[in-house]
């Protein structure tokens, strides 16, 4: 609540600043130096000007009122739902354009409407003796005013704001209003509008005003405007706004390409390419930006290595861990990931899929961690109890790799730990799962692991030899097995046995 009082107080100051510099300081000052009036007619002028001025207070404070209820809602009651936290924060966000909006209609209109109303009033019973022209010249410097002051309160708002806004976002996250908090991001100004309008209205504000202020100083004196000055008017008038609108568009446009530049490459690391900004043209505090940037992408290139580096060190040490729980399954592990890797190329995977795939094969019998001695270590045929304790593996495996934290580092190798023993006809385990609807990983690592499991030797049996190990595969082949996966790694072990014929280097590429 004190950073909303505060927010509040400096919101009146700055206020009652903009006014007196804008109506006060420039308004009333024209009209004492430019009318050439009699002294009690100015004095009513100013009357006026201080009545309408009231009234304008008074709706601008209604208007006011209206604005700022739903963050004073936010700030003021115990329970807050996410639907008026979202829509005061939103209020928040927009406030500098409320606060234009607000000087455009109840500012503008309160005071100019009032004065004109009695100023054609006091003139028409004869109370007040000026020109009705004054009243023309009156409103195009009211509209000349609000204007300058729209744009001292936008600036002045929007730097107000900002501790408001900062401590209702950290209000919500407390209260885990995040999604709300996103999605106020569709509150958005952009620099080219902000920078080009300023501009465009600082270049021109003082021709028009000394343009207004000559010429009613010149129609007070009654000398005729509408010969020569008005021609070298029009001309500085067209040069300034020509100028104001080019400098305008160079300044922003300047400033909107430095921003792009950023927020490509910005958008590129959130894509995780990881790419440096080497071209620093900048010669401005985007110079600074750059270099900023280009150093938190080198952190993050080198935090990224050091967490594949522990995922790699964590998945080594599970799986020695498990190979020197059960010898006999020594280097089976490795032998899959390597057979799925090679599926997964014939496949056509990327680089970064074959990474996934080889440490979710590499991980996919770490379950067998929480099979007790007895049942993992039996030499002979297991009972069907015991089988029942060994189907549990895929389960525990997907349990014991869920711990790892982040766990989006880990969760794309899930389900190819946890569906390795389905079955194409629906007859695997642990859900059992028919054609498609088992992962592709389960569907890669099944082939692997079967050929594997086949092909090595155990205390019970001897391993079969590679023929038999096919036929074995190509009878299963779109009932146990996938056919696509058979038909991939039935591929390479033909290549891998052309390069023995071949006498060429058999390593599994």
């Amino acid at each position: 609540m004190r950073i909303y009082d505060e927010t509040l107080k400096k919101l009146f100051i700055n206020y009652t600043i903009g006014s007196i510099l804008a109506v006060v300081g420039v308004g009333s000052t024209l009209m004492v130096m430019a009318l050439n009036i009699r002294q009690v007619d100015l004095l009513m002028l100013l009357l006026i000007q201080f009545f309408s001025f009231c009234i304008m207070l008074f709706i601008e404070y209604r208007a006011f009122q209206k604005d700022i209820y739903p963050i004073r809602l936010v700030f003021s009651e115990t329970k807050v739902t996410e639907e008026q936290f979202y829509w005061a924060l939103v209020q928040a966000k927009r406030f500098p354009l409320l606060t234009v909006k607000r000087i455009a209609l109840p500012h503008f209109l309160g005071l100019s409407i009032p004065a004109v109303g009695m100023t054609l009033s006091l003139i028409f019973i004869d109370v007040l003796h000026i020109p009705y022209m004054y009243v023309v010249y009156a409103l195009f410097g009211a509209l000349l005013i609000a204007m300058l002051h729209a744009m001292i309160e936008f600036f002045l708002t929007l730097r107000t704001m900002r501790p408001l806004i900062n401590d209702m976002m950290q209000m919500g996250r407390m209260h885990g209003f995040h999604e709300a908090i996103r999605a106020t991001n569709v509150v958005y100004v952009p620099m080219k509008v902000k920078i080009g309008l300023s501009v465009l209205f600082i270049g021109i504000f003082p021709v028009l005003l000394f343009v207004l202020a000559t010429e009613v100083k010149w129609f007070a004196e009654g000398k005729n405007t509408f010969s020569g000055y008005w021609t070298w008017t029009i001309v500085v008038l067209v040069i300034s706004i020509l100028f104001s609108l080019f400098a305008a568009r160079v300044l922003s446009e300047d400033v909107e390409r430095s921003i792009e530049d950023l927020l490509q490459y910005m958008s590129r690391v959130q894509k995780k390419e990881y790419e440096l900004m080497c071209d620093n043209v900048y010669i401005d505090e985007f110079s600074e930006l750059t270099n900023g940037f280009n150093h938190m992408v080198d952190a993050i290139v080198e935090r990224d290595e050091k967490n594949k580096q522990l995922l790699n060190s964590f998945i080594s040490v599970m799986t020695t861990a498990l190979d020197a729980r059960d010898e006999y399954t020594a280097g089976h592990s490795q032998r899959v990931a390597v057979y799925a890797v090679e599926i997964g190329k014939r496949l056509g995977m990327t680089v970064e899929q074959l990474t996934r795939l080889y440490r979710s094969a590499i991980l996919h019998d770490i379950g067998k961690i929480g099979i007790p001695d007895h049942i993992l270590l039996k030499d002979g045929k297991l009972t069907d109890d015991e089988f029942a304790w060994i189907k549990k593996h895929p389960v525990l495996g997907e349990n014991i790799i869920r711990q790892v934290q982040p766990i989006e580092e880990v969760q794309d190798l899930l389900p190819g730990i946890r569906s390795h023993h389905e079955r194409i006809d629906g007859k695997g385990y642990p859900d059992g799962l028919k054609g498609e609807n088992i992962p592709l990983f389960g569907r890669i690592i099944a082939v692997a692991d079967a050929f594997d499991a086949m092909t090595s030797d155990r205390p019970y049996r001897k391993g079969m030899n590679v023929e038999k190990a096919i036929s074995i595969l190509l009878e299963g082949r779109g009932t146990q097995w996938d056919a696509q996966m058979v038909d991939c790694f039935i591929a390479f072990l033909q290549e891998r046995e052309r390069e023995k014929v071949s006498g060429a280097d058999p390593k599994v590429r």
